[in-house]
């Protein structure tokens, strides 16, 4: 994705990416748009049927903001930084566009970018198809947007597709809740390609990605940094070129204005370092709502580096519940990661199993799929 395009940030720039864009275009033509470099990114995945019923099957969000493709950002499900107000502007301009662009039928991906300093919001892009966003959506609530689309394309309405993980209970026509939070964040190989630069841009560079379920951002977020298969335990310390040299502010701002794989795990490590929150914003336009997320499981890092693990259940689970697994836990202490563990089991402190059902628990889901959180057995 995004082939032949870039952000210029002067003249030379300018001319080299329309050169290199008029040379990949098949038209030999290019767009030139005006700059929305740090603007917050946002996705819809809306569905249509032929007797204009609409429903908007998930809002995505961008942690990483605008200049990084979609593709390669860290991206969370539900959308978390929205007003309901400006939900809903969103979700009436996403309908909007389907009818303007005339979709019949099917799944569609609108995407969004919000002016975090005035709160204008304009269209960027949209994909009047399934694309790699609503495999994730898919995934994220349990609404099979691909088998949907199909029926919708051969006649169907969506009131009458049942939702098979209700049993039928609910049609189609109704749209999915989340009560969880969805994390994706991307795979890169840049240690296969030594010539290669490992910054982001508008052109795709992840090979994969990996997608993890919790009942918090700071749960999903830990798990789904696990699940790269990188050597991380979760929100890791990062080695930063340059710092101890006198100038380690410069150092850190420097760093958090690339726009590289490792961004978020150098936001943790200002954190760690005593940088506060508005100067991490004003070097990387991560929103605000998320370094304080990341600012909470350092603060927690440190309580346990300092006091230890605690002996009773109830702040084990609190641990757990912040995405903090065994291994990570063991390296802040010191120990052994089957130590940790035998701490945990002693204290009864095991993952419980909630439904991804499309439908908040609120119909019956004989066929839900599951995923592990750290909640108290009964907390709903």
């Amino acid at each position: 994705g995004g082939t032949g395009g870039g952000i210029a940030y002067d003249r030379e720039e300018y001319i080299d990416i329309v050169q290199n864009g008029l040379d990949a275009s098949p038209t030999t033509e290019v767009l030139i748009e005006e700059s929305v470099l740090g603007w917050k990114e946002y996705e819809m995945e809306v569905v249509r049927d032929k007797a204009d019923n609409c429903i908007i099957v998930c809002s995505i969000e961008n942690i990483d903001p605008m200049g990084v493709h979609t593709g390669d950002s860290i991206t969370v499900a539900p959308a978390l930084t929205l007003t309901d107000k400006e939900y809903q502007i969103m979700r009436d301009a996403s309908l909007a566009v389907l009818r303007e662009i005339g979709v019949e039928t099917g799944g569609s991906n609108v995407q969004f970018a919000v002016n975090p300093a005035n709160g204008r919001m304009i269209v960027i892009e949209m994909n009047p198809r399934v694309s790699r966003s609503s495999a994730l959506a898919s995934k994220a609530t349990g609404f099979p947007i691909a088998r949907v689309a199909a029926k919708l394309a051969v006649g169907y309405t969506l009131d009458e597709i049942e939702n098979d993980i209700t049993g039928g209970a609910t049609p189609a026509s109704f749209e999915p809740t989340i009560d969880y939070v969805v994390t994706k964040v991307p795979r890169f190989a840049f240690e296969k390609f030594p010539g290669a630069e490992p910054l982001l841009s508008t052109s795709m560079k992840s090979v994969g990605e990996s997608m993890a379920i919790g009942r918090t951002f700071a749960e999903s977020l830990q798990k789904a940094l696990r699940s790269l298969e990188t050597g991380l335990n979760g929100l890791d310390e990062v080695e930063i070129e340059g710092l101890g040299m006198g100038d380690d502010w410069n150092v850190l701002r420097a760093r958090l204005s690339k726009q590289t794989p490792d961004r978020l795990l150098v936001v943790g490590q200002a954190l760690r370092m005593g940088m506060s929150s508005e100067e991490i914003f004003e070097a990387c336009k991560i929103d605000p709502w998320f370094i304080a997320r990341l600012k909470e499981i350092v603060d927690l890092e440190d309580k346990v580096r300092k006091h230890g693990l605690p002996g009773n259940a109830a702040s084990l689970r609190m641990l757990k519940a912040a995405g903090f697994s065994d291994m990570r836990l063991a390296s802040l202490t010191g120990q052994q990661e089957s130590e940790v563990r035998a701490l945990r089991h002693r204290l009864d402190v095991r993952p419980v199993f909630k439904r991804i059902d499309t439908c908040a628990a609120e119909f019956a889901s004989p066929t839900a799929y599951m995923y592990s959180s750290y909640e108290a057995p009964f907390a709903g």
